[in-house]
């Protein structure tokens, strides 16, 4: 049975999922991503490795960092997941500059118990100072042996093109424009873009428009409004992009919300 439930809290998002035959495509998100195997053994790409989280494994994503995911075995998977903006993570660990992870996925007690514990006081509606106490535990996890120091940035090319393509989330990507700007083909902009990010243009964009979508729901509660803000062509449309980036459509996604 494919389930996702999703509930958001003290500015983060957390999710309880099960999962058998679904499998994500290939996506990114803006935040931080924390999450704990249950049961089964979840695997999935990232930075063109396969990774493989047996269970009680802690899985790490850094912003941005573009991965699939599926279950190992027919009997399926179940996990949770929270996710943090960046400036409440880096806040929350006292760093100024966006950090990345030593691996992927980690076997430590005590970091998966805090985002169980994490993840429980949002399920169940704590008292928010209790759910922020349990945050400054979790970030107490994070020392030198889990956190990269390697903090390499977006080039400019790179921040700009980012920049430019969050800027026309309403409209249809045109390469041709955008490409213009760094004097390139659109071909060539094409091959150096996913050589930096592991995605098409067209693949970031689309992420880009559903994340937005994202955001709009969870403010307005009115998931047309996110249809044609963000350029989808109807409900349809986003909900079919949406269950690729989070398992749920759209709207069961804005159902989930005030529950």
């Amino acid at each position: 049975m494919e389930q996702f439930i999703y509930k958001k809290a003290v500015g983060i998002t957390a999710l309880s999922a099960s999962l058998t035959d679904f499998k994500y495509k290939k996506h990114y998100h803006e935040e931080y991503a924390l999450g704990v195997t249950l049961r089964g053994i979840q695997k999935y790409s990232l930075d063109g490795s396969q990774q493989a989280s047996y269970q009680s494994g802690v899985m790490l994503f850094h912003p941005e960092q573009n991965h699939d995911g599926w279950s190992q075995e027919r009997t399926g998977i179940d996990y949770v997941m929270i996710y943090i903006h960046p400036e409440l993570f880096l806040e929350l660990i006292q760093k100024k500059d966006i950090v990345r992870f030593q691996s992927p996925i980690v076997y430590h007690a005590g970091l998966r118990k805090s985002i169980l514990d994490v993840t429980r006081s949002i399920f169940t509606g704590q008292p928010e100072a209790r759910s922020s106490e349990l945050l400054l535990g979790l970030a107490g996890h994070f020392n030198e042996d889990i956190l990269n120091p390697d903090s390499r940035k977006d080039s400019v090319f790179m921040r700009k093109a980012k920049e430019m393509m969050h800027d026309h989330l309403d409209h249809v990507l045109r390469l041709d424009e955008v490409s213009g700007e760094f004097g390139m083909s659109k071909y060539q902009f094409i091959r150096y873009f996913k050589a930096n990010t592991g995605l098409s243009p067209y693949q970031y964009y689309l992420n880009c428009k559903v994340e937005r979508a994202k955001h709009l729901i969870e403010d307005s509660r009115d998931v047309y409004q996110a249809v044609t803000q963000c350029g989808f062509t109807d409900l349809a449309h986003l909900n079919r992009h949406f269950k690729n980036v989070y398992g749920t459509t759209a709207f069961d996604y804005m159902s989930h919300l005030d529950k």
